[in-house]
């Protein structure tokens, strides 16, 4: 099993960099947006590695944090969710936001990772939502049955918050920053813009 490659990435192309070590050019898909497409020419990185093993396949799957590699593996938990749909989530959403998508119920936002239908996003939230700690993710005060009562003014002002274009996550995790309680909705979704400013 490889935990990590280090060497110098010699070829990139979507979804792929090949990282060489002592003259072996290994292939790592990596997630969009990974900081291994920012290193320059002849720069050393380091990738966190999993490595898969099937029948036809050997691949390998590399990320700039171990945070980001343990989550892909926790992803891969999910029933229906293989290396690729893990991959493509952790593209559309950095784990910290995807941690708060998970735990605020927000489908929509894991459904924009390509290839991921609406199916599939409610699995990851249906399975993963109590394997998440609220304060990995800054949200310390978040208390699922608590934090927003069906029928009150901050689920009133979430919904007027996502009319106005804020996602889910955005809109619940503005909620969760406003420590006050039995305050009006417009009160509340005026705290949220200006927090958001």
């Amino acid at each position: 099993m490889l935990h990590y490659i280090k060497g110098i990435i010699t070829e990139t192309a979507p979804g792929m960099v090949c990282i060489e070590n002592q003259g072996i050019g290994f292939e790592v898909n990596v997630p969009d947006g990974s900081g291994a497409y920012l290193a320059r020419n002849g720069e050393v990185v380091t990738l966190y590695t999993a490595m898969l093993v099937r029948e036809d396949d050997i691949s390998l799957y590399g990320f700039t944090d171990r945070e980001s590699l343990a989550f892909f593996r926790v992803l891969m938990t999910v029933s229906g969710v293989g290396a690729k749909a893990a991959l493509s989530i952790l593209s559309a959403l950095p784990v910290r936001e995807l941690k708060k998508a998970i735990l605020f119920e927000d489908v929509n936002a894991i459904t924009k990772a390509q290839g991921v239908g609406k199916k599939i996003a409610q699995r990851v939230v249906l399975e993963l939502k109590d394997k998440i700690d609220p304060s990995d993710t800054g949200m310390e005060a978040y208390v699922p049955e608590k934090t927003i009562t069906p029928g009150s003014a901050k689920e009133e002002a979430v919904s007027a918050l996502m009319s106005l274009g804020y996602s889910r996550t955005e809109a619940m995790s503005a909620m969760v920053g406003i420590t006050e309680e039995g305050l009006s909705a417009e009160e509340y979704i005026k705290r949220a813009l200006r927090s958001r400013r």
